[in-house]
């Protein structure tokens, strides 16, 4: 039980950090649970860590959420920005597709090409915000550069940032609307797991309430401290460590 804890720690911690983040949550968590055999590990407690990520970020905005009144263009957008990764995202689930993309070597070009490609949009000088200059062409730009995200490495939080970034959105902003984004993404990836889980017995125990819990603190401890970074900073820290972890694969790959 003590073990599964800890394991259960560590793939929130995963989770939670690297899903607001622009280093890729999928890919951290592919090369744990190729390095190391997770007994914790499992459908149900990969769809408590979403779950965990997606009532933070939830929480996070709730404010921005619930004030329909003031906010319904910002959440027409985030729909119809979403679209794009649901619609590709469900037809690679279903012909199984995102099966083939799941390797350390994928995860190794995806991580070095985005990390520098996150670089350039990060040169970005002009300030736009979201309260004057999102719209629809921009937010369908954003949601079809989001599509990458199912490529294993690439990040979603990186290439919806990087995107807004291009589109000259400020850092802030870029890591607002990364972060709505996000909440239709973890739905979907939510839904699809309690899907197969459809013909599996339910068992909803003590790991699982752990691993929304843990999930949810460090989705929100990360969201909350990310904005306040990129108040301050550029995004070349995550440049540098995605070029560092690409590096490590690849000296795992080729030699």
């Amino acid at each position: 039980m003590f073990q599964e804890f800890i394991e259960i720690l560590i793939l929130s911690a995963i989770q939670g950090i690297s899903e607001f983040l622009p280093i890729s949550s999928s890919a951290h968590l592919i090369i744990v649970s190729s390095l190391y055999d997770l007994k914790a590990s499992s459908l149900l407690i990969d769809i408590s860590l979403h779950l965990g990520s997606l009532l933070a970020i939830i929480f996070f905005f709730r404010k921005d959420l619930f004030n329909l009144k003031q906010n319904q263009k910002l959440l027409k957008l985030i729909i119809i920005g979403s679209i794009p990764l649901i619609t590709f995202g469900y037809i690679l689930y279903s012909t199984e597709l995102i099966s083939y993309l799941r390797n350390i070597k994928v995860i190794a070009w995806t991580t070095l090409s985005f990390g520098i490609i996150l670089y350039f949009a990060d040169k970005s000088k002009i300030n736009q915000n979201i309260s004057s200059n999102l719209n629809i062409k921009s937010i369908l730009l954003i949601g079809i550069f989001q599509i990458l995200a199912l490529i294993p490495g690439v990040s979603r939080a990186g290439i919806t940032i990087t995107a807004a970034r291009f589109l000259k959105f400020n850092r802030v902003d870029s890591g607002k609307i990364s972060f709505l984004l996000s909440i239709p993404a973890l739905a979907g990836a939510s839904f699809l797991g309690l899907k197969d889980l459809q013909n599996e017995s339910l068992e909803i125990n003590i790991l699982t309430i752990i691993a929304v819990i843990l999930s949810f603190l460090f989705s929100y401890v990360t969201v909350k401290y990310f904005l306040d970074y990129l108040n301050k900073f550029s995004l070349n820290i995550f440049v540098i460590y995605r070029l560092i972890i690409a590096f490590v694969l690849f000296s795992i790959i080729y030699f």
